[in-house]
């Protein structure tokens, strides 16, 4: 969409934009990168689509209305009314300012109007919590921020699947910690699992090491032979070397313990190997609190036919491990549920998600936001294609069940199938692995540094451009949370004053 802005350039301006572009793919932070995509905005005339109100994709005319009341109430210390138009835009897509078609046009930011917005509404909420405020007690302005945290929802992230191509994940991980972005909320099936797991058992200090990759290199896939290929069940893989690695660095801890060492949410996705006997589930601290990760980890990477299907372990109350649904064996959750969103919206009152895509089936077909949201006549057929291309696909697996759907086997590979194409792969912010045919040779391998260094670079640069949409989306969010724990502080603060004076 960008290059709609340099129709009417020169040849100097656009031997210009060539430069910048090419030193912007060679950036090496997101410092670097934001630099140059700044100076690209400028030069190819983007910068300037900033300040034009108009477009089909959000109400100019509410934000402003909205912007005005609230420089005016709190330029007059109005904390009733302020409260009140607060209160009533308390989502981060208020007249529709988060659609992903307003992050498409420049490299940096959005409309003025909405960052100014979003910019205003933070600034009042921190003049609420401040001290200049002093017509509500601390208890009303407690109560105030703890309704708007509940309102205003959270962020989550979530990870597919991906084999090796998973280290993509980490790059992901390492861009957003590095701009405050990371949320508490993640989720993972397979591959993106095992980078849920690894951050929802670290304490927040052991994160960034964790993200070295040192933790990652392993004999993860170990192909067994052929005598024991045909000696007996099981996958191509041996699952034992698996299951090592994820004890070895998961450790004994279970979803509850996780969370109280991490203070992360974590979610593992899985499915039954029998679809006849349940849904696909999300596991955490409050569907299975006693699951220990490791065990639900192992079921998430149990991809049919690379892993045979495996049963869950838990941990009792006193240290024991003991069966979880003895009776049912799961294996990989992408299958069935890459990206649990509905589920852990009802858990975690979420407000838009952040998708790390690297499913390596997934990926060619993924779309951008532009082609996702065009409405024009030439966008028809391509729409049309996909729909009909889907119903295809279902309807022949309809047809093989009627006539094989007796045969096991048959049976569980199309309803495998079923999952994979009746699946949602998209979140509210998308960031998607680019590949090439060298990467379908990196699937099976194990990790090694250089594999590490490179898939996780490719998950920064991937991230870079998502920044600015996730920022606008978290900025206010942040700001109740920093609002909370200033007037948490202060309280804890002013405590054991008003406990002496009392004495």
């Amino acid at each position: 969409m960008i290059l709609e802005f340099s129709g009417d350039l020169n040849p100097h301006q656009a031997y210009r934009i060539k430069k910048l572009k090419r030193q912007l793919n060679q950036s090496e932070s997101y410092e670097e990168w934001k630099s140059i995509a700044l100076k690209l905005d400028e030069e190819s005339g983007a910068q300037e689509w900033k300040f034009d109100n108009s477009s089909p994709y959000f109400d100019a005319e509410i934000i402003s209305h909205r912007l005005n009341l609230l420089r005016r109430y709190r330029g007059q210390h109005r904390t009733a009314d302020l409260i009140h138009i607060l209160s009533e835009g308390l989502s981060y897509d208020v007249a529709n300012i988060g659609h992903p078609m307003l992050f498409g046009s420049t490299y940096v930011g959005t409309k003025k109007i909405i960052e100014d917005y979003i910019e205003e509404v933070s600034e009042s909420l921190a003049y609420v919590a401040s001290e200049n405020c002093a017509s509500l007690t601390f208890q009303e302005k407690h109560d105030f921020f703890e309704n708007c945290q509940k309102a205003y929802g959270q962020p989550a992230l979530m990870f597919s699947g991906g084999a090796t191509l998973g280290l993509f994940h980490s790059g992901v991980c390492k861009a957003l910690l590095e701009q405050d972005l990371m949320p508490k909320v993640l989720s993972g099936s397979s591959a993106g699992a095992i980078m849920t797991a690894m951050l929802g058992v670290s304490k927040p200090e052991e994160i960034p090491n964790i993200l070295k990759g040192e933790h990652f290199y392993s004999e993860a896939f170990h192909f067994r032979g052929v005598k024991e290929l045909l000696s007996g069940n099981g996958g191509f893989a041996d699952v034992r070397y698996l299951k090592k690695f994820l004890v070895e660095n998961l450790g004994d801890v279970t979803f509850q313990e996780a969370y109280h060492q991490s203070g992360l949410d974590i979610n593992v996705t899985v499915a039954p190997f029998d679809v006849s006997q349940e849904d696909a589930r999300i596991m955490n601290r409050y569907t299975s609190p006693d699951l220990l990760v490791w065990s639900a980890v192992l079921a998430s990477c149990a991809v049919p036919i690379l892993f045979p299907p495996v049963r869950l372990v838990s941990k009792r109350y006193d240290g024991v491990h003991t069966p979880y649904l003895a009776n049912t064996r799961w294996v990989d959750g992408s299958v069935r549920s890459d990206f649990p969103q509905e589920r852990m919206s009802r858990l975690y009152n979420l407000n838009y998600t952040i998708a790390s895509q690297v499913n390596p089936h997934i990926v060619p077909f993924m779309q951008t936001d532009e082609e996702r949201y065009r409405q024009d006549v030439l966008s028809w057929p391509q729409r049309i294609l996909r729909r009909q291309g889907k119903i295809l696909a279902m309807g022949v697996m309809d047809f093989t069940r009627g006539r094989m759907g007796r045969v096991p086997s048959v049976r569980r590979l199309l309803d495998h199938g079923y999952g994979v194409i009746d699946q949602r792969y998209y979140g509210d912010v998308n960031i998607v692995g680019q590949y090439n045919l060298t990467h379908y040779m990196y699937m099976l391998q194990n990790p090694r540094p250089f594999l590490f260094n490179l898939l996780q670079r490719e998950g920064e640069r991937a991230t870079w451009p998502k920044i600015s949409s996730i920022e606008s989306h978290a900025r206010i969010g942040k700001t109740i949370e920093h609002c909370l724990e200033v007037l948490r502080f202060n309280q804890a603060q002013a405590q054991p004053c008003q406990d002496y004076v009392e004495s």
